[in-house]
């Protein structure tokens, strides 16, 4: 199969777009998962006629009648039954959020009124139905407060504990290997010889995948054909989606394009035009277990995972999210081959309130020192060789 564009690339992707069904859990472990139900409310919203500032509860009744002054019936609070007047000439002093009893109808301020021998009178003009928050004015029992495939906020939370959702129904997340490869590779606590590095894709891709709350398992393997052929078996068959780094080159050593097809794997692509991440390979087996092979130099699998397996993370939890952003660039840049080019840039806003991104130099996908100084990928189109300050397009940020 030949080299694939990045757009190509993207549509197989999604085409393997999969639903993990839903699960109900606790509102208190609900943080940054996806809705999979509407939230309605069970009860008009607010629940009564109730005031918005503290103060008197009158009949207009009374102001229609030129009467200002009234006697104090009596104070409620927050929280307590409501309190009815007898006449219009009587007032009860009220809490913001207390419950208005149908005797009244308007309600004034305590900056607005003066209170002598339990006599309050009003020092301002009043305009009935003032002040009151109405029965059912935001949503009505039964309204839709939240849509299905939303990311659970701590407002929705809010939300959810206000109708007495304490437990709710979210999608369920893919069941994630991260799979590292490579003799070269050691852990980050060994000290590496002079010829050796130590492993930094497994941690990176495990790290961004915790906004999703998502909790992956991590798995290094040596570049020995048979202990990959027999790692692989066992766990395409134990979780949804493999995520590999490593072993995807021309190399002698890299073998899992081979080990994949022996184990009835599917290659569905294998390399794109792009830089980084040209040797990209993605393939399912009959059961739709998903393996994203990226290549092993950092850059590259950063890149990699923010441009196509959000994407399909995004898509397959039904997230209302949009993965990407667009820019302006702030910088020329060259780029004379026939690759589509993903460069390194930093964000910034400026005074019109523009997201614009200056591209960082590097020294190719291995080059992982400026990812601290940079924030996303912008991605230039695979026709153009030459892109000008100015110009906009399409961006990829890191996950936090």
């Amino acid at each position: 199969m030949e080299m694939i564009t990045v757009q190509q690339a993207e549509d197989i992707i999604l085409s393997q777009v999969q639903d993990f069904g839903k699960e109900d859990i606790s509102y208190h472990e609900a943080l940054g998962r996806v809705l999979a139900e509407d939230l309605t409310a069970d009860r008009d919203l607010p629940p009564f006629n109730r005031p918005t500032v503290d103060g008197i509860a009158i009949s207009y009744e009374a102001i229609s009648k030129d009467r200002h002054s009234f006697t104090i019936k009596a104070v409620q609070p927050a929280g307590e039954p409501s309190i009815p007047i007898d006449s219009e000439d009587e007032c009860v002093e009220i809490m913001t959020g207390a419950a208005l009893d149908p005797s009244v109808d308007t309600v004034i301020r305590y900056e607005d009124i003066s209170i002598n021998n339990g006599i309050a009178t009003i020092n301002t003009d009043v305009k009935k139905g003032q002040n009151i928050h109405l029965q059912g004015r935001d949503k009505k029992e039964g309204e839709i407060l939240v849509k299905a495939d939303e990311v659970i906020t701590s407002a929705i939370i809010g939300i959810a504990s206000s109708i007495g959702k304490t437990s709710v129904s979210v999608k369920k997340l893919p069941n994630i290997l991260i799979v590292s490869t490579g003799d070269e590779m050691v852990s980050a606590e060994s000290v590496p010889s002079p010829f050796q590095l130590r492993r930094s894709n497994g941690i990176t891709l495990q790290s961004a995948l915790e906004k999703y709350k998502i909790k992956a398992d991590f798995l290094h393997l040596n570049d020995d054909y048979e202990e990959i052929k027999k790692e692989l078996s066992r766990c395409i068959n134990q979780y949804d989606v493999l995520l590999m780094s490593g072993g995807v080159s021309m190399g002698k050593f890299d073998y899992l394009p081979q080990v994949c097809e022996e184990l009835g794997i599917e290659k569905l692509f294998h390399k794109i035009q792009q830089r980084p991440g040209k040797p990209f390979w993605f393939g399912k087996n009959k059961y739709r277990k998903l393996v994203f092979a990226f290549p092993g130099n950092p850059v590259s699998v950063l890149m990699c995972f923010h441009r196509y397996f959000i994407p399909w993370l995004e898509r397959s939890l039904k997230m209302n999210e949009n993965p990407y952003q667009f820019a302006v660039l702030q910088n020329d840049i060259e780029f004379p081959f026939s690759l589509q080019y993903f460069s390194q840039v930093k964000l910034n806003v400026n005074h019109l309130g523009q997201l614009t991104a200056e591209s960082v130099n590097t020294n190719g996908s291995g080059d992982f020192s400026h990812l601290a100084e940079t924030h996303a990928f912008m991605e230039l189109p695979l026709e153009q060789k030459i892109f000008r300050k100015g110009e906009v397009y399409k961006i990829w940020r890191y996950t936090y």
